[in-house]
């Protein structure tokens, strides 16, 4: 019995940049959307802070926002993108208001209802809008609900991606995506998915270093998919590390949302002095890229296992009102947030880079797109600034959609493609491997390719990583694939991607800094770092 389904479009990611573009496209066309585990493990359900949006559309607050986005950008912003995104930013609220989504709302001074705006670092005015402190559960849960209901969306969870199906590998001349191959990790079986379109939506690639605020299904499953398919990777040296993550034996993956400095929050050592001032004139409320350097430079010249952050000088009841959901975990691990400050250290948080997509989210491969972290579209440069990134995904599914849509619905006939084969592969007695080089990978990408870097240890990664992925190699080619192994095949290609990258820039610059080269290279302004597969 044949194990092929066919669809009008395959979107592998379900976070917020998959679930849009499904609900966009699927009153015109049958999608198929891939979760690699539950729909709500995504990088979306765990975000805090909000969307960056101007819903005035007054000149002078649109331009803000440009002018504050390309300021964290470091010079390497598409100033171009970053207007197409924030233009679309009252589009991208107001289609989640038709999806259902709830936002938090507060009193202005003449009685009235209306949307509270926060304030993180980087921007210069209260912007984000946002439900409570939990803003991706609230529309994650919104989209997943609508698309439950939709008929034409198809939701495959615990379906995980191995390599995309395109045209050269079946030997013909003509490049264009046909589809993905697919992990059914319940079954263990593998089916053949065809499309003539497919959407890469698998958001970013940091579950690469040992310590992240991400989920752990954040492998860089589609930067990897897009590199193995012939596609561009762009400026993978620049990964974000947000710079309080919760410092606890106990949950050491919690996000401490930008929002608690943008409402007053202050980092402070354990003798209760703040630093921040001594780093840049903004203080807390610098770009995440400053904040998360003090804080490393604090811990190691100190000694110490973390900073704090403290807002326990706000009244309790506007903490509570805030925060709840960072109010009630650090509760739940005995730190009462009203009284005490909350123990904090940078972890890796968000991928600037990633795979080279135009304005409408196109790919070099015909019929391929790629729409939120995953992306590359020149929005983020050097350096994103907070919550910036569900606003980008909301205006690239949007992009996306229009480019899909106006294309014509009767694509080619898709051809014959071979199942999955399996015949020349065993089942694994030695499975230890892959936790062994899991672990091994994310702990000298943490050491060495971190928050500061220097060429010797750059090298030194390059060479441990040549050992490993060599040893990967091997045992993918021999035994049966598991979901962990199709993710340690991935996270070894974005290792190599982020290494190669951070060689190759010659300065310091936003995300990036290196020992070797402290200062920024004006020179190198708009110089964007593009790897290219088989060169």
């Amino acid at each position: 019995m044949s194990k092929q389904k066919n669809y009008d479009v395959l979107i592998i990611g379900s976070g917020g940049a998959g679930l849009s573009l499904a609900l966009k496209l699927a009153d015109q066309r049958q999608v198929a959307v891939l979760s690699k585990f539950a729909l709500t493990e995504g990088s979306t359900f765990y975000a805090q802070g909000g969307i960056s949006a101007v819903l005035d559309a007054q000149e002078a607050s649109i331009e803000s926002h440009i002018q504050d986005t390309i300021v964290s950008g470091a010079g390497l912003c598409d100033p171009e993108i970053v207007r197409l995104t924030v233009e679309y930013g009252k589009k991208s609220i107001d289609f989640l208001h038709q999806q259902g989504m709830a936002f938090t709302k507060r009193q202005n001074k003449k009685g009235e209802a209306e949307l509270h705006l926060n304030q993180e670092g980087g921007h210069s005015e209260r912007r984000i809008v946002h439900h409570e402190d939990a803003t991706g559960k609230e529309l994650s849960l919104s989209l997943i609900h609508k698309a439950k209901q939709h008929p034409n969306i198809t939701l495959l969870e615990h379906h995980n991606a191995i390599d995309l199906i395109t045209a050269d590998k079946l030997g013909f001349k003509q490049q264009r995506v046909l589809g993905a191959y697919v992990l059914d990790t319940h079954s263990k079986q593998v089916k053949t998915i065809t499309a003539n379109i497919v959407a890469l939506a698998t958001g970013g690639a940091n579950k690469v270093y040992l310590y992240t605020t991400n989920p752990h299904i954040s492998t860089g499953d589609g930067i990897a998919l897009a590199w193995r398919a012939g596609c561009r990777i762009a400026n993978m040296e620049f990964m974000q590390f947000h710079p309080t993550c919760l410092y606890h034996p106990d949950n050491n993956s919690f996000l401490i949302s930008e929002a608690v400095r943008g409402e007053g929050g202050k980092l402070i050592l354990p003798d209760g002095s703040t630093f921040m001032q001594h780093y840049d004139p903004r203080a807390e409320l610098a770009p995440r890229d400053i904040v998360a350097r003090a804080i490393d430079h604090q811990i190691k010249k100190y000694g110490i296992d973390c900073v704090y952050l403290d807002i326990s000088h706000k009244p309790a009841e506007f903490i509570k009102s805030h925060f709840p959901s960072i109010y009630q975990q650090c509760l739940d691990l005995n730190i009462d947030i009203t009284k005490s400050p909350i123990p904090v250290v940078p972890a890796a948080h968000y991928t600037c880079g990633g795979v080279m997509t135009d304005a409408y989210a196109r790919t070099d491969i015909p019929g391929l797109y790629a729409v939120g972290e995953v992306a590359h579209t020149g929005l983020h440069g050097a350096n994103r600034m907070a919550s910036n990134s569900l606003l980008e995904c909301l205006v690239f599914a949007e992009r996306a959609s229009e480019d899909i849509l106006h294309q014509n619905s009767d694509h080619p006939t898709i051809p014959a493609i071979p199942d999955w084969d399996e015949s020349q592969v065993i089942d694994s007695e030695e499975e230890v491997m892959i936790a062994h080089n899991w672990d091994e990978l994310r702990r000298f990408m943490w050491d060495y390719v971190g928050i500061v870097r220097s060429t010797k240890r750059l090298k030194r990664a390059e060479h441990r990583l040549e050992l490993l992925k060599n040893e990967i190699s091997d045992y993918y080619h021999h035994y049966r694939i598991s979901s962990d192994l199709l993710e340690l095949r991935n996270l070894v290609i974005v290792a190599d991607l982020i290494i190669q990258s951070a060689l190759a820039r010659k300065e310091s610059r936003g995300l990036h800094y290196t020992l070797d080269y402290p200062e920024l290279d004006k020179s190198q302004d708009t110089i964007n770092t593009i790897l290219t597969p088989g060169k």
